[in-house]
């Protein structure tokens, strides 16, 4: 079997195990890692110029990424050595425990449902689980909004990324870019507290995820169908705050036929956000297009990897031939 339908073997188990067992109740790592990074942070991140808080956030980025990413490649060295297979099943086990597809997907029903019965305060509740901005008093086109981009970044974040990095570089490289999103997700602040602690968390983060950030934004800008895709997507997301997230955001939108974006509030202060994508206003069943249309994206991944492991197995069989 050639590498690239070993990758589309893996990515398809993987999902396959995500789809069936969702997120893990228990003892998920990345929340033992959630734990270990808060309580480093608390002892680390002291009152210091903004040169020494750099090299602190750096060095406890350092202490809290490298280990494990060294450690799971040892592993695989050690587990091909002793068996294909159990190198495979180290593979799929990595790759489950880094996407939260199934997750997400379990998060945002309960919003739709929400809204569909006029209960905005649990729609609020609900979609506070998923977003860092204030969700108090938020109108249903707000919630709706929320839930959309969160959908949308969240797919390049906790789904597409780690599908890149499997392909490039294996086990150690989901990884490392899983713990870099986790740790820019609670470092990555541009405020008082993490603005030079986290600098290194927030920076690691914008560098490991551009790829993959923009694959998934071709992706969608391709499925948008109209010029919309492209344009949305680099004259919006470019420009946005987290080039990254605007590029997923705003190609998405445009795929979804949406706008968002717009006005938010983060812990207590106002924010006019650009806009996002073009089209119409949210509505409830927009959140559901928002899940087929990250399936579309996946379905023509894994099919890809799948052409390109078949057309890779007729060359080499060919050329023996010859």
């Amino acid at each position: 079997m050639n590498n690239f339908l070993l990758i589309s073997l893996v990515w398809v188990a993987a999902l396959g195990v995500d789809k069936v067992l969702g997120e893990a109740a228990r003892w998920h790592p990345l929340v033992g890692f959630g734990r270990l990074a808060a309580g480093i942070e608390r002892q680390c991140n002291r009152s210091a110029p903004a040169g020494v808080k750099r090299l602190q956030g750096l060095g406890c980025w350092c202490v809290l990424v490298l280990p494990p990413v060294i450690a799971i490649a040892y592993l695989d060295y050690l587990l091909l050595q002793l068996s294909g297979a159990l190198s495979v099943g180290l593979h799929i086990a990595v790759l489950y425990w880094a996407v939260g597809w199934q997750s997400l997907r379990e998060h945002i029903a309960p919003i739709g449902e929400a809204l569909t019965v006029g209960d905005l305060d649990e729609a609020r509740r609900r979609v506070g689980y998923l977003v860092s901005r204030d969700t108090e008093g938020l109108s249903a086109e707000q919630i709706l909004s929320a839930g959309l981009e969160t959908t949308l970044e969240n797919s390049s974040d906790a789904l597409f990324a780690s599908l890149f990095f499997y392909a490039v570089a294996g086990p150690a490289g989901v990884v490392l870019q899983r713990l870099t999103n986790t740790l820019d997700a609670m470092w990555g602040y541009r405020n008082s507290r993490y603005q030079y602690f986290g600098w290194w968390a927030a920076r690691s983060d914008d560098v490991c995820n551009f790829i993959p950030a923009q694959l998934t934004a071709l992706g969608f800008s391709i499925l948008a169908g109209s010029r919309w895709g492209l344009r949305c997507w680099i004259q919006q997301g470019w420009r946005w705050k987290s080039i990254n997230a605007g590029s997923v955001m705003a190609s998405g939108a445009a795929a979804l036929g949406l706008n968002l974006g717009g006005a938010a509030s983060y812990h207590g202060a106002a924010v006019l956000r650009p806009a996002l994508g073009h089209g119409e206003a949210p509505a409830i069943g927009d959140l559901a297009r928002s899940v087929k249309l990250v399936n579309s994206q996946l379905a023509i991944w894994i099919g890809l990897m799948m052409v390109l492991g078949l057309g890779a197995g007729l060359y080499t069989e060919l050329g023996l031939r010859l």
